[in-house]
């Protein structure tokens, strides 16, 4: 066992107190995100003992534990509470998980995004555990009279050998109360975990299947109105006029106004990002009596003027961001990275001498990557339930920042924080759409002007016209090789509109001599934000080509040349800034070579690798494609994931599995494309997906097993897809794939 502090920091805290019933409750603010689940199984205990916001033991022993954060589908609703329930030495089968509501008085980080659930919640949610398996045997002790450390635990039971007594939790709840929180308690030897590394059951999975409310489209309230509204045609544009008299004569509408979303003065934060700033808001009694309002209604636009807008960072750190004018077209784009790349890069990291290297060089082998705009598309549209009186604003919907958005949205109202309510539901789809919430604050200020109950809800067009996107990117690499096929340097010029995907201190760094990383961006009116495994989305499968194109150049098996490389990072690395762990990222490449019999290749069998570092987690993969006439189609891809100790092997098997596939999808087909301003693509009708039938036949996802505090599973095993499908295709069609996306819509795999 490991003794652990109870008190870890100044912001991490425990209480005990005894609540009405008898039970035990114990609450400390956590360090980190966390996600919650409910079952019906098991009714509700009158006493609870909390976790998080809150683990409750009732007097009948049943244990609830109430997550503060959103369930974003990567199934942590489940798998926090596994670890809660391991450390208290629970049955799995008496705990029960609630949604906790949005209380910053009572948590902390209550929020989602960047693969840190787990890995932040981990110390924490044992310390919870275990502080209340002790004050239980404490308890125990006292009322037996008997020394505490003979009181041992299983299952929810506290037992005394010696003199066969014992007692279920619930009977000691109350006693346990009145105790004072010990100043360090014992977790569990890993050995020992009988919960955690066990598969279980998402605990709303029944739910999900068989149609129950858990989602924000879901939600109604009697007298609840319908809102709707339209944003400017293109980017780089605003609102000039509205003719809205035949609109108001139409069935069922209520009203139609102008609404400006957030104002000038207000200093935004991180995900305050707001594609634009003045809408039209058309609200009735029906979904479709709105959408024939919104096709009626006459709205002129204009050019707006460039801006710079100051946007301060969950960091704490100032960003001015310059918004130019203009209506933007792709080919514009593709031209002002390539000049921007050639004339304007800032050296971010450099080793050596690559100048000398590439001089001297026998062959340099160079090659440039591009990847366009992404749309999102998550499966439910974006929409929030708000009902703002003049004491009070109640929202329900999904959001990933719901603690970040409610700031902003009390300064917008002007309605206290503590006036708020923001109700957390499932989120449809997420990966950081979720994070911007400007249609929450549309809601609000709709619901605020009508005076009624509104339910906003975006159309697909709305919503894959109206911004958000992955950034576009480009990035050259050149390797410089000697007389003898030696790689003696690596230069990457990376950059992107309006962000650059550049991680400097990524592998390959301190593997090679000589290396010189630059970066660069350009500044656009298209708003970007967070998608799924940032920036990596983009960069894995751009190194990851490379690095195959010169492990060809210089005759080498492709696995084995990374090997190769890693290998000096490990023994003898270059500079002292690498953020990965050359061993690590070693042992997903043995492990994935091992499991998909690599060296064995069928003769109509083509295959691609790529490995990863990202969200603190390693991921290498092996792809699998055949053609089919000249279709290409994945007949399996597997992975290798190293992400410390898998807390729930199903669940993190299926967040890589998801990936894999969503990965696929987007460097197959994924693009978003401007004229004028205009997004090119509004609906799935032109804005080409995966098909059902295009997935891989098969996944086997490979854990490594260590005893290494968990990592991110959401979005380490989404960037290597990009690189190990590009190798594949070379090895099928003897093509390289140097720009996203590889085949484009009229391919129709499977």
């Amino acid at each position: 066992m490991r003794l652990i502090k109870t008190s870890c920091n100044r912001r991490s805290f425990l209480k005990a107190s005894a609540l009405s019933g008898g039970g035990l409750m114990l609450g400390f603010s956590w360090l980190t995100s966390c996600q919650p689940a409910t079952q019906d199984a098991l009714s509700m205990p009158e006493a609870w003992f909390d976790i998080n916001a809150y683990l409750k033991i009732g007097d009948n022993g049943i244990v609830t534990i109430m997550s503060p954060n959103p369930e974003g589908g990567q199934n942590i609703k489940t798998s926090m509470p596994m670890i809660v329930a391991e450390e208290l030495d629970i049955d799995w089968k008496d705990v029960l998980v609630e949604q906790a509501p949005l209380n910053t008085e009572l948590y902390t980080r209550q929020f989602i995004g960047g693969s840190q659930a787990i890995r932040r919640g981990w110390e924490s949610l044992r310390m919870a555990g275990a502080t209340a398996r002790k004050m239980l045997r404490q308890a125990a002790a006292q009322t037996w009279q008997v020394p505490v450390e003979d009181i041992i635990t299983e299952g929810g039971i506290l037992h005394h050998k010696p003199s066969g007594k014992s007692a279920h939790y619930g009977e000691m709840a109350a006693a346990a109360a009145g105790l004072p929180v010990p100043e360090e308690v014992e977790l569990k030897d890993i050995d020992d975990f009988k919960i955690i590394g066990t598969s279980r059951k998402n605990v709303d999975g029944k739910k999900i299947v068989t149609g129950q409310p858990l989602f924000g489209i879901d939600t109604y309230q009697e007298g609840m109105l319908t809102a709707m509204i339209v944003h400017p045609a293109a980017f780089g544009m605003k609102l000039k006029s509205v003719d809205d008299a035949g609109v108001r004569s139409m069935p069922g509408i209520r009203d139609v106004f102008t609404l400006k979303v957030l104002n000038e003065e207000y200093e935004r934060q991180h995900f305050d990002t707001c594609a634009f700033l003045q809408v039209v808001a058309i609200v009735g009694d029906s979904t479709w009596e709105v959408m024939n309002a919104k096709k009626a209604i006459d709205i002129q636009w204009e050019p707006f003027t460039a801006y710079t807008e100051e946007r301060t960072h969950y960091s704490g750190t100032k960003q001015t961001l310059i918004i130019p004018a203009g209506l933007e077209t792709t080919s514009e784009h593709l031209a002002l990275m390539a000049e921007t790349a050639a004339e304007s890069p800032q050296e971010v990291r450099r080793d050596g001498n690559p100048e000398a290297a590439f001089r001297n060089a026998s062959r340099v082998i160079e090659r440039t990557y591009t990847a366009p705009f992404l749309a999102h598309n998550c499966m439910e549209p974006m929409n929030f339930f708000a009902h703002v009186t003049a004491e009070k604003a109640t929202l329900k919907g999904p959001l990933q920042k719901a603690e970040l958005t409610e700031q902003t949205l009390s300064a917008r109202l002007g309605i206290p924080v503590e006036n708020i309510d923001i109700q957390m539901t499932r989120l449809g789809g997420g990966y950081g759409r979720r994070s911007y919430a400007n249609w929450l604050i549309e809601a609000a200020l709709i619901s605020q002007k009508m005076n009624a109950p509104v339910k906003l809800v975006y159309t697909r067009e709305d919503d894959m016209t109206g911004g958000i996107y992955r950034p576009m990117y480009q990035a050259t690499y050149r390797a410089a090789l000697d007389a003898d096929n030696n790689l003696t340097a690596i230069h990457i010029n990376a950059g992107g509109i309006p962000e650059s995907p550049l991680y400097a201190n990524r592998f390959p760094a301190g593997a090679v001599e000589n290396y010189l990383a630059e970066s660069w961006t350009v500044n656009t009116n298209i708003t970007i934000g967070s998608f799924r495994a940032p920036r990596s989305n983009f960069i894995a499968g751009a190194e990851q080509s490379f690095l195959d194109e010169v492990a060809e150049a210089v005759v080498k098996d492709p696995i084995a040349f990374r090997l190769e490389l890693l290998e000096r990072a490990r023994t003898n690395p270059v500079g002292e800034d690498n953020d990965y762990d050359a061993t690590r990222l070693s042992g997903v490449l043995e492990l994935v070579r091992e499991k998909s019999a690599w060296g064995q290749e069928q003769s109509n069998l083509h295959r691609g690798v790529a490995a990863y570092f990202c969200h603190n987690s390693y991921v290498a993969q092996v792809l699998d494609l055949v053609l089919e006439g000249d279709q290409p189609v994945v007949q399996k891809v597997t992975n290798a994931v190293d992400c410390g100790i898998v807390i729930n092997p199903d669940a993190a098997a299926n967040l890589a599995e998801g990936a894999v596939v969503d990965g696929i999808g987007n460097a197959l087909f994924g693009e978003m494309t401007f004229k004028e301003g205009i997004p090119e693509k509004n609906n799935f009708h032109t804005y080409r997906m995966i098909r059902m039938s295009e997935a891989p036949k098969e996944i086997d996802v490979h854990f490594v097993q260590n005893e290494i505090d968990p990592t991110g599973m959401g979005e380490p095993t989404f960037p290597p897809v990009f690189g190990a499908l590009a190798n594949a295709l070379y090895k099928a069609t003897g093509a390289r794939h140097y720009s996203q996306p590889f085949l484009g819509k009229e391919l129709n795999l499977g």
